[in-house]
């Protein structure tokens, strides 16, 4: 049988682009069937212990059970690391823990209870730049003390109009001179021509590994070297940010051997983001992320396939470029994270588009991460604090739930895990369903993809294949019903219904009848 394809492409699935060694790229202490997906969380947003309005460690811990029930296989914790701001991405202590969040004990024993369920931990590891508190900056201000260099100064007046890579002016006054801070004058940037530095935040990752986490999300990867504006394509800047990227990769896994990292590299296209994949080891993948959610919108499936062929394509020159392409590499994909508009509020608050949008993510190759109340709906639009609002617990807010900041959006009590726990049609259980699917099917969660053409704009269908199962996947973007019939050579006659999110579904006669907003599985 030789199926009718756009593309043959290798999976990155919670496997990788070579399957027999996709369990090296794991998270230990993982032994019953897992998912591969991960759940991205805002401490100070999601559950209090200790009554003071504020989410904390211990909160975590205690909505483990609800994470298991989910089916998650690794949570990520935004900066718990000590910081004078509510977000955390400005840190003044590398070797603390926000004490409005809790302690390192409260930390350990997050992780020895996210282990005992099958959960990894990793950290967001921000080392592209401190805090302007932090003591190492405020001892930098002055020109004879070692930590100067550790940061990069002008000690001329430099140009006040120049831009850095985020569109904003990158040069900051200092008390001796003028300082780089792609991000703002309160987050100055380390230099990493600095041997000293790098040294330092190697230690830094080593402690933590240490403590028991199993791996870091790296905050503003490319940033590392890539400050001006002008540095945005430069061959040179990226080359750097690869090697210092390696050497930490290298020094972590000398703690941990199965150290999990993932970069975040804001990109617009695979190219850019493939030079960062076996450094890393995993990449958020920001194209499709961006395409998942417009083609939803839109209903029409037409962009996805040639952008999912492009970044295959461009992580396997990326990995015969830069030494093999067995290595372990993970696409980590999402829908949107803390610093995006939520999905549901991109998708107008249209249900049927928000799980379609779900269920081609959860059903790609990749390493899929879920931004905390995405499985509700909840919504939210800029500035980012709204983004970041209090996760919705119950009907009615109550002992435990995090009153940080109000409610920008007042989406009302059916938006709450009580409300659509009760309600078995809800977003929640669709959610639940989608990741048991790739608990309980080996090719979706490790299976190479291989895209098929289908002839109408409004279906997305391929193939996902590990060795041991071949399924075929087809969703029905479109708010009408669908008829297709594939070509006789693509599907054998014994071909069933494997998964379906509605039951309306049906396979006869070689005709697949898909009901609105659905998603059939094949086998």
């Amino acid at each position: 049988m030789k199926p009718l394809a756009l593309f043959t492409a290798l999976a990155l699935g919670a496997g990788s682009l070579s399957g027999a060694r996709a369990a090296e790229a794991r998270p230990p202490a993982i032994d019953a069937p897992s998912s591969g997906v991960y759940y991205e969380i805002f401490v100070r947003a999601w559950y209090d212990t200790n009554g003071d309005g504020i989410g904390d460690l211990n909160g975590v811990t205690a909505k483990l059970d609800y994470l298991k029930s989910l089916g998650i296989s690794g949570i990520w914790l935004m900066p718990i690391n000590n910081s004078p701001s509510y977000h955390g991405y400005d840190i003044t202590d590398y070797y603390g823990i926000n004490p409005q969040y809790g302690t390192t004990a409260d930390l350990q024993h997050l992780v020895e209870e996210a282990h005992k369920r099958g959960i990894a931990v990793t950290m967001d590891m921000v080392i592209n730049h401190s805090s302007n508190e932090h003591p190492w900056f405020v001892a930098a201000q002055k020109a004879n003390d070692p930590h100067r260099n550790w940061y990069t100064w002008a000690t001329k007046r430099p140009n006040l109009d120049a831009m850095s890579a985020t569109d904003t002016p990158i040069w900051h006054a200092g008390d001796d001179g003028w300082y780089i801070g792609v991000f703002g004058g309160h987050m100055p940037d380390f230099n990493y021509d600095n041997p000293a530095v790098r040294a330092e935040m190697i230690k830094v990752g080593q402690f933590w590994l240490g403590k028991g986490v199993d791996g870091f999300r790296l905050d503003a990867a490319k940033h590392i070297y890539v400050d001006f504006k002008s540095d945005e394509h430069s061959l040179e800047a990226v080359r750097k940010n690869a090697q210092w990227w390696t050497e930490y990769r290298d020094a972590l896994a000398k703690v941990n051997p199965k150290v999990t990292l993932v970069g975040e590299v804001s990109a617009t296209s695979p190219k850019e983001l493939a030079p960062y994949l076996k450094p890393l080891g995993s990449i958020f993948d920001f194209p499709l992320a961006e395409q998942l959610i417009v083609s939803a919108k839109t209903e029409n499936a037409t962009r996805l396939a040639a952008l999912l062929k492009a970044t295959y394509d461009a992580y396997k020159l990326a990995g015969d470029v830069q030494g093999g392409a067995d290595a372990p590499f993970i696409d980590s994909t999402f829908l949107s994270n803390h610093d995006q508009e939520r999905v549901m509020s991109r998708l107008a608050g249209n249900p049927g588009h928000m799980r379609m949008a779900a269920a081609m993510l959860l059903t790609l190759p990749g390493r899929p991460y879920i931004y905390y109340g995405e499985e509700l709906g909840m919504e939210g639009r800029k500035p980012d604090p709204n983004l970041r609002e209090p996760m919705r617990w119950t009907r009615e807010a109550g002992p435990g739930e995090s009153r940080w900041k109000p409610s920008s959006v007042n989406q009302g009590q059916v938006v709450s895990v009580q409300a659509e726990e009760d309600d078995p049609n809800s977003l929640l259980h669709a959610y639940r369903t989608l990741i048991s699917w790739r608990t309980h099917n080996s090719a979706l969660r490790d299976g190479r993809l291989e895209a098929v053409a289908t002839g109408n704009p409004h279906l997305f269908a391929y193939w996902r294949d590990d060795g041991k199962q071949r399924l075929l996947v087809v969703h029905n973007l479109s708010g009408k019903s669908a008829m297709w019939k594939p070509k006789s050579d693509l599907l054998p006659k014994e071909a069933i219904v494997l998964l379906t999110t509605q039951t309306q579904a049906s396979l006869k006669d070689g005709h697949l009848n898909l009901p609105a907003y659905s998603t059939v599985v094949l086998r």
